[in-house]
């Protein structure tokens, strides 16, 4: 009787031990499937990670081949300006120079004039646009061909925050603008439709002024102005007139003009004398009457 009770229980023992190495066994699979899940969607996130990672860096490396053309090697945009005045020695030459070399730097000319005070003081003023990257070595050339340079101030405005800024600000009206057109679309009622149209105005408006400023920060930093003012100051020497070494021209002419004068008083005396004849002659009768008379008034005291 009590070997068969001790066999019950040893029966009994090893069920129970068979039963908890099988929950055990089950345990550690349930345990190793979810750790297999958990190292699966680690992967999975991992691998999303990467692919946005990835894509934000296409997106930044095409913005960066965008702006390539527009940044220096810093990565700043900078617009560079710069104010020349310098005096020349041959005004035209000079002039014809620089307009050489605006073309042969990819340039151009916006403006010129030129301004002329008498036959000595001469002027000029250029407005020229040279590509950022051959802006130093254009102001050199250009100070080469002056004889003096009498101003050089050169500046630079740094507007790659700006620029930033407002790639961000037309990133976002994008998405604002993609919005309004899906809502427009699934708008029904007709007052919807119209205030839809509205802000979608509105957000395209405002799309239009921030291209443009970016397009002109572009085009500011990819070419630099350069204000230029020339002088030159002549020495004008008189020259001999071969006019006035004709002497014997000059003798004729000065002998000309004394006989005229010579017979316009003859003249002017035959005619004054012929014309007042009548009165020459009165003259001389009254003359010789009170010539006359006074001789005789003296020889009559004599007798006396």
């Amino acid at each position: 009787m009590c070997n068969k009770f001790f066999i019950f229980w040893f029966c009994i023992m090893a069920m129970l031990a068979g039963c908890s190495a099988g929950s055990s066994e089950k345990s550690l699979d349930t345990s190793a499937g979810g750790e297999k899940m958990a190292v699966e969607e680690d992967i999975s996130n991992e691998s999303e990670e990467n692919k946005n990672e990835s894509t934000a860096i296409s997106e930044g490396n095409s913005t960066e081949e965008e702006l390539k053309t527009n940044k220096g090697n810093d990565g700043r945009m900078v617009i560079f300006s710069a104010e020349l005045s310098i005096r020349v020695k041959d005004f035209q030459i000079s002039l014809k120079s620089l307009e050489q070399k605006a073309a042969l730097y990819n340039g151009y000319i916006v403006e010129s004039n030129i301004y002329k005070e008498g036959e000595e003081h001469t002027s000029g003023t250029m407005k020229i646009r040279i590509p950022a990257d051959n802006f130093q070595s254009f102001l050199h050339d250009t100070e080469g061909i002056a004889t003096e340079t009498l101003e050089r101030i050169v500046s630079g405005q740094d507007v790659s925050e700006e620029f930033v800024d407002l790639e961000s600000r037309i990133r976002s009206k994008r998405v604002a603008e993609e919005r309004l057109i899906d809502f427009m679309k699934k708008a029904q009622k007709s007052e919807d439709l119209l205030k839809i149209s509205a802000n979608l105005s509105a957000i395209q408006e405002e799309i239009e002024q921030i291209e443009g400023r970016m397009r002109y920060l572009k085009n500011q930093t990819s070419f630099s102005t350069v204000n230029i003012r020339l002088f030159e100051n002549k020495v004008i020497v008189p020259s001999l007139d071969s006019k006035d070494l004709n002497t014997w021209e000059r003798t004729k002419k000065q002998l000309a003009t004394s006989t005229n004068w010579m017979i316009a008083i003859l003249s002017g005396a035959v005619v004054m004398v012929i014309g007042n004849l009548p009165f020459i002659f009165v003259f001389i009768i009254i003359a010789g009457a009170a010539i006359l008379w006074t001789k005789k008034r003296k020889g009559s005291e004599k007798r006396e």
